[in-house]
Order: structure tokens, then sequence, then C-alpha cells
């Protein structure tokens, strides 16, 4: 290991939608460690399952394909790292736009990229078409509790 993280995990599935309920709930065991708040869980959880479902459903096209997810845990954040080698993303600006979608018939296509930067600190997406996508994911745990306790001190 390298690095001042905490702990690490890799974990790799085979790009089925039934397996993004497992990613959700792998990652956020994992992220347990670092005693977040239900609601810290639950943005976690919502982050994963939209990066995951990107994966199999714009990276892969739902055909067979690896996701790969790396996570480190710091002291008070965790950064998740979710990648494909699909077929990448041609515009990442204009993928990041609310309600842009390559998948117009698909149920609430458009919003992924808007709802993982809601629910996370900050995102990075590096993409290369033919290639793959990897999403980098922060989130800073009881950042407003320690924000309190340091606004309190005397």
């Amino acid at each position: 290991m390298t690095g001042n993280f905490e702990n690490e995990m890799n974990l790799e599935f085979i790009s089925k939608s039934s397996n993004e309920a497992f990613a959700r709930i792998a990652v956020a065991a994992f992220a347990s460690q670092l005693d977040p708040t239900i609601e810290e869980l639950a943005d976690i959880k919502t982050a994963v399952s939209e990066a995951v479902t990107n994966c199999i459903i714009h990276g892969y096209e739902n055909e067979a394909g690896i996701v790969k997810i790396h996570t480190r845990l710091y002291k008070n954040e965790i950064i998740i790292e979710i990648a494909d080698n699909g077929k990448g993303i041609e515009n990442i600006e204009m993928a990041k736009e609310p309600l842009y979608t390559t998948k117009p018939n698909l149920e609430r296509s458009g919003m992924g990229f808007t709802i993982m930067e809601s629910f996370m600190d900050k995102i990075e997406i590096e993409s290369i078409v033919g290639v793959g996508t990897k999403i980098t994911m922060y989130k800073k745990i009881k950042a407003e509790e320690k924000a309190k306790q340091i606004a309190n001190m005397p």
C-alpha cells in the first residue's frame, strides 16, 4: 500500500444490472468504517449506483464487460473510482449537462452525472473513446459536524 490512506478496497464484477445493488452495498459497507451519517451513506450509495449504471448502460451498452471499483478511505474522506473498458464518452462536458442522454428511450436518462455531482463533494471524469471511462468521486465524512466542532472551539 502507498499513500496516507487508512484502508483500500478493489472490486471487479461483470457488467450486469443485477450487480449494481451489490456494488452499492459493498461500497457502503466499506465506507461504514468512517462512521458516516445515514444521509452520507445514502449519498454514497446513490452516487455509486449512478456511476455503475452508467458503466453498464453506456460503457458496455448492456454487453458483457468488467466494472472496476477502487475505494480508498482517509481519516474523514472516501475516494471512489469506478471504471469500465467500454466505448468511452465523446464529449464529457455535453454528457455532464442535465437531461443530456444518448439513450432517450430509457427512464431517468440524462441525470447520472448531475446526481453524482449533487451527492458527492467533487467528481472527476476521465474518458477515452474506444478505451473506457473512469469516474472519481470524493466525499468528506461528517464535514458539517467537524466544522461545528471547530467553530465552537475557544
